[in-house]
């Protein structure tokens, strides 16, 4: 009797103990999906603001003028809104940046991935990772200082703010972010294909940009991406590097300005709120979400498109 009473209790506490786990089981899984809620959430709020904004500014500005229209001036009488200019300074920022920061960032990561040593990658690795958390700020006094002496040198002509020296600093920033998720992509390959590669008497070269770099083609693109939407929403360095004069132009020594840098300017302005200038913001806001939210799913698409699976 004595045994069976044990016994009894030791399942009762058993019993007490899976309870017990159970129902904290239960709260941290309800804790985890109210961050996600959160999140979620915030986006969504995030959209109704801006797409409300927006609603507010079309019923006064013409839908059809605001993304047709080339002329962004609405300081002058009468007030014109049309949001190519901006469209296009941020293109050509965006683009510029590109051509700076792929292939570096590309060549950066094959070296990392397949000829640096482990001494050499953990100084250059950290190294990138202080060039990424630099303030965006910062990068625009360095595009002020330092690199529009150096293209005033070649190209006296060039003004103080202009949309060379602009796309170059925000080139250098989203280098880090090209070099480390292609390399993280890189170095998922397995090491079975390089050494195919070598066994069939490939050089290292051949075996980096034959083999490794097709291999991690999704995710090298995935960073190309991600790194073109980084370009497209900068803020602080493009509105202290290129200026805040909205024009189309083919010379990128002219100053110009994108849809952040006009959002900070009126944002920090004397604009009053409720005012078709300032609802202004929130269709270029809007205007700016879908561009980035495009971006974004196309790189979704493309990973998926593009995905290698190694087991």
């Amino acid at each position: 009797m004595a045994g069976a009473d044990s016994y009894s209790d030791t399942g009762e506490l058993t019993n007490a103990g899976t309870a017990s786990e159970q129902r904290r089981n239960t709260f941290v899984k309800w804790v985890f999906f109210a961050c996600a809620f959160l999140s979620v959430l915030t986006t969504v709020g995030i959209i109704v603001v801006l797409f409300r904004g927006a609603w507010t500014f079309f019923s006064d500005v013409s839908i059809l003028t605001f993304y047709t229209g080339s002329e962004w001036s609405p300081q002058r009488n009468p007030p014109s809104y049309g949001v190519l200019s901006l469209v296009y300074g941020t293109l050509l920022i965006t683009v510029g940046s590109a051509v700076v920061a792929l292939p570096v960032g590309t060549a950066t990561a094959i070296y990392l991935s397949e000829y640096a040593s482990a001494r050499v990658r953990s100084i250059i690795k950290p190294t990138l990772e202080v060039l990424a958390g630099i303030p965006t700020i910062v990068y625009g006094f360095f595009a002020l200082s330092f690199i529009t002496p150096l293209i005033q040198r070649v190209f006296p002509q060039t003004g103080t703010f202009n949309a060379a020296s602009a796309a170059i600093v925000v080139g250098i920033m989203i280098i880090p972010m090209v070099s480390s998720l292609s390399e993280d992509a890189m170095s998922a390959v397995p090491d079975e294909l390089r050494n195919a590669g070598y066994g069939l008497g490939a050089t290292k070269f051949e075996v980096s940009t034959g083999i490794v770099v097709p291999s991690a083609m999704s995710g090298i693109l995935a960073s190309y991406i991600l790194a073109i939407s980084r370009a497209i929403g900068e803020t602080m360095a493009v509105a202290l590097a290129a200026g805040i004069t909205p024009q189309i132009t083919a010379n990128p020594l002219e100053p110009i300005q994108t849809m952040t840098s006009y959002m900070v300017n009126v944002g920090m302005g004397d604009v009053s709120v409720g005012s078709v200038g300032y609802q202004s913001l929130f269709a270029v806001g809007m205007t700016l979400f879908v561009m980035t939210l495009a971006m974004n799913m196309l790189s979704l698409a493309i990973k998926a498109r593009y995905r290698e699976e190694y087991q």
